[in-house]
């Protein structure tokens, strides 16, 4: 009986002192972890809604949709426009410039700038 007690006792004794500081680092990691979660996240999210992507797109749709007029304008509207099919020219346009966006988009992506830990943890560790 003794034996049992004396590792029960033991068992009893070490996780009071030691499940705090366990405790205290897993609150501390899931608190890390999440913190990294929404950096991720706002990563993500800065690379979706990134304006460049937003009016390139917007632009396209219109244009296509323009130019679509365009291509598809009775005789009485281009007498309007003096003979000059505006919606065609002006849809083309459109696209170009959406197409133009996007491509920028795609050959000069954001890059997210580094989270404030990483950089004196990263000089930190050269230094020593």
């Amino acid at each position: 009986m003794s034996d049992k007690n004396s590792p029960h006792d033991g068992a009893q004794t070490q996780p009071g002192p030691e499940s705090e500081p366990p405790e205290a680092e897993s609150a501390a990691q899931r608190m890390a972890r999440e913190v990294e979660d929404l950096e991720r996240r706002s990563e993500t999210a800065a690379r979706l809604f990134d304006v460049r992507r937003i009016i390139g797109g917007l632009f396209v749709v219109y244009g296509v949709i323009v130019t679509i007029a365009g291509i598809f304008a009775s005789d009485a509207d281009l007498k309007k426009a003096q003979d000059i099919n505006i919606n065609l020219w002006t849809g083309i346009a459109m696209l170009i410039l959406g197409l133009v966006f996007l491509l920028w988009l795609r050959l000069s992506p954001t890059i997210p700038p580094p989270a404030p830990e990483e950089a004196p943890a990263d000089a930190g560790g050269t230094q020593e």
